[in-house]
């Protein structure tokens, strides 16, 4: 897929824009001025955050000293005690780091992530299926729904005590001692974090279902003229024809993996509990940033996470060759 990015246009020289003509030279001001917004944006929002974060993971930056210290530059130190922080690594109470952590949820909540949404998807998109429209709506409405609400409502559901589903289970006959613990037990926090994000699986179902409708009817027709069946059309029709949308949905959901926060910071106050098992590496992050006010060495967590994702999804892009088919590209 890397070799795609040969066939972009080049940028024009200096050279080049020296020779443009009076009304081509007009229309690039024209178009740069409709861009302005977007590149205002970029510079403020993006690209100067960005460098002064890696400024920062130099520096001796924090806030409970004061904002009007000069800054000091301390070179390599953070990187250092990034390298040796037994909070990101390994614990010292016996509970993984923060990375292992966010890889331990990882592969557990990234397969069901991207499987789940797409047996939806094959559903919603079945003939024989009554209501499509409305199933539809339905599976993609809790993504309306704003996050922090959804939790909060998920929250009282999960409640070890008074909730909604452990009530269930014991009306079912379950032991009261038998019922799971859900966000307080070090056993049942992860799969109650996973169910909480199935409840929003709608847009990765949505895009899924596009890319189910664009499979060519003739594919299918030639598969059973072949004498193929349901699984072996899924195997051979229709998995190659929706790889890129599965790879496009496996890259969001890495990402967000690796930015996981939300959930535990609203459940577990992003103090890690129980016992440590949800200082994911994003609430470690936020709680030297926020907590601690140490705005360098959050700032060396954050070079961290951005060299971890863009590795992540370099190694992906790399492996996609082998997987991932486009109708009009050739091998």
């Amino acid at each position: 897929m890397f070799e795609q990015l040969r066939h972009l246009p080049k940028l024009p020289s200096i050279g080049s824009l020296r020779k443009m003509t009076p009304r081509a030279r007009r229309e690039m001001w024209v178009g740069l001025g409709f861009l302005s917004p977007w590149l205002f944006g970029f510079m403020v929002f993006t690209l100067i955050p960005l460098v002064a974060t890696f400024i920062f993971s130099f520096a001796n930056l924090k806030i409970t000293e004061g904002i009007t210290n000069p800054l000091k530059f301390v070179g390599l130190s953070n990187y250092i005690q990034y390298f040796k922080d037994p909070q990101i690594w390994s614990s010292t109470t016996g509970n993984p780091g923060s990375w292992l952590i966010t890889l331990k949820f990882g592969l557990i909540a990234l397969p069901i992530g991207i499987l789940v949404p797409l047996a939806v998807a094959l559903l919603m998109n079945n003939k024989n299926l009554k209501g499509q429209t409305m199933a539809r709506t339905l599976f993609y409405l809790p993504t309306i729904v704003p996050l922090v609400a959804g939790v909060f409502i998920w929250n009282g559901m999960l409640n070890s005590e008074t909730g909604w589903i452990n009530r269930a289970l014991m009306s079912l006959g379950v032991p009261k001692a038998f019922t799971p613990g859900w966000t307080n037990s070090t056993t049942w926090v992860y799969p109650a974090y996973v169910i909480i994000g199935l409840w929003g699986l709608g847009t990765a179902m949505l895009i899924t279902l596009a890319g189910l409708q664009g499979v060519p009817t003739e594919l299918y027709d030639a598969a059973r003229v072949d004498g193929a069946n349901s699984w072996q059309s899924f195997v051979n029709v229709t998995f190659p024809m929706i790889s890129p949308v599965i790879f496009y949905n496996l890259i969001l959901g890495m990402v967000g993996l690796f930015q996981y926060y939300l959930i535990p910071f609203v459940l577990n106050n992003g103090n890690g509990s129980p016992g440590g098992t949800t200082m994911f590496y994003n609430v470690y992050l936020v709680r030297t940033f926020l907590t601690f006010m140490n705005m360098s060495y959050g700032s060396t967590m954050a070079v961290g996470l951005f060299v971890a994702i863009l590795l992540a999804t370099m190694i992906l892009f790399a492996t996609a060759k082998y997987w991932v088919y486009y109708a009009a590209e050739t091998r």
